[in-house]
C-alpha cells in the first residue's frame, strides 16, 4: 500500500511532464503552421505582384499538403502517447481550410489569367487578319496609284502635246495675222511741187512722199492699228524730230525711235497709205533705209539714195 503511495506521485509527474512536452511541441508546431501559413499568405500577396506561374503555386501548394501530412503524423503520436490534440486538429482544419482557399483563389487568378491570354490571342490573331487585310488593300491601292500615274503621265504628255501643238498652231496664227505692205515708193518734191523717184539731190527735198499699201489679211484682227515710219541715215542715225511727230517704240524688247506715225483703222481689206515728212534741214549723202513696224513686229521695208 506505501509502494503504492509512492509510485501514483511518480506516475503523476510522469504524465504531467508528457502533457507539458505535448504542450510544448503543440505550441512549435502552432507557431510552425502559423509562421508556414503566414508565408502562404505573403506569398499570396506577392503572386499579385509577380503573377505566379503554374509550376510555383503547386510547389506552394504542396508545400502546404506536406506540412498537413506532418501534422497527422504529430496528431497521431500525441494521440498515441496520450497527450491532448484538440488544438492540433483545430489547427489541422485551418490549415485545410487555407489549402481549399488557397487552391481555388489560385487557380482562379489562373484561370482569369488564361481566359485573358486566350482573349489576347484572339485578339492577336484578329489584328494578324486585319494586317493581311490591309495589306492586301494596299498593295491594291499601290497598283491602281500606279496606274493612275501612268495614266497621268500619258494625260500630261497628251497636254504637253497639245499645248505644243496650240502653241505652235497660236505662233502661225499670230504671223499669219502680221500686216504686210506692199509697193513701197519713195518719192522727193521739190519747192515747186515736182516729184522724183530713185536717188535725189538735197535741191529736191523739201518734202519726202512715202506710199505703200497695207495689204489685205483675212486672219487678222479688225482694230486699229498705229504704222510707224522708221528712217535710218548711212550714219545709221534714225532721223528724228518730236517738233514733227517722232517718238519712241519697243522691238525685240528694245526702245527703238521712229520718224512720223500714223493711226488707222484696219478692216482687213487693202488700204494705199501716203506719209509726208518735211525734215527742215539738208540730207547727208548716201543711202537711207526706211522700215514700217506696228506694234511689235516690222511690215516691210525700201530704201532711197541723195547723191
Amino acid at each position: 500500500m506505501e509502494i503504492n503511495q509512492k509510485q501514483q506521485p511518480q506516475k503523476q509527474e510522469v504524465q504531467s511532464r508528457k502533457r507539458i512536452l505535448v504542450v510544448l511541441s503543440i505550441i512549435v508546431f502552432a507557431a510552425l503552421v502559423i509562421g508556414l501559413v503566414h508565408q502562404v499568405i505573403e506569398s499570396l500577396e506577392l503572386e499579385k505582384q509577380n503573377e505566379l506561374t503554374q509550376q510555383q503555386l503547386d510547389t506552394a501548394y504542396n508545400e502546404l499538403d506536406s506540412m498537413s501530412n506532418e501534422l497527422d503524423t504529430r496528431i497521431l503520436k500525441i494521440a498515441q502517447l496520450g497527450g491532448e490534440i484538440d488544438t492540433l486538429l483545430q489547427i489541422k482544419n485551418q490549415l485545410e481550410e487555407e489549402k481549399k482557399a488557397f487552391r481555388t483563389k489560385a487557380y482562379r487568378q489562373i484561370n482569369d489569367l488564361q481566359g485573358k491570354v486566350s482573349g489576347y490571342k484572339e485578339m492577336l490573331l484578329a489584328q494578324d487578319k486585319e494586317i493581311v487585310r490591309l495589306k492586301a488593300v494596299n498593295e491594291k491601292l499601290l497598283v491602281e496609284n500606279s496606274e493612275l500615274k501612268d495614266e497621268a503621265n500619258e494625260l500630261n504628255e497628251s497636254l504637253r502635246d497639245l499645248n505644243t501643238t496650240r502653241s505652235a498652231l497660236e505662233e502661225k496664227v499670230a504671223k499669219a495675222s502680221q500686216l504686210k505692205i506692199d509697193g513701197m515708193k519713195i518719192l522727193a518734191i521739190n519747192s515747186s511741187g515736182k516729184e522724183r523717184e530713185g536717188e535725189f539731190k538735197n535741191r529736191h527735198i523739201t518734202h519726202l512722199k512715202i506710199e505703200f499699201d497695207v495689204l489685205e489679211n483675212s486672219v487678222a484682227a479688225i482694230e486699229g492699228k498705229s504704222i510707224l515710219v522708221k528712217i535710218t541715215g548711212p550714219d545709221k542715225k534714225v532721223i528724228f524730230d518730236v517738233a514733227t511727230g517722232s517718238g519712241t517704240f519697243v522691238f525685240e524688247g528694245r526702245e527703238n525711235f521712229y520718224t512720223v506715225k500714223k493711226d488707222i483703222l484696219y478692216d482687213r481689206n487693202a488700204q494705199s497709205l501716203t506719209f509726208l515728212y518735211d525734215k527742215g534741214s539738208e540730207y547727208d549723202l548716201g543711202k537711207y533705209l526706211v522700215e514700217v513696224y506696228t506694234e511689235d513686229y516690222k511690215m516691210g521695208a525700201g530704201s532711197f539714195v541723195v547723191k
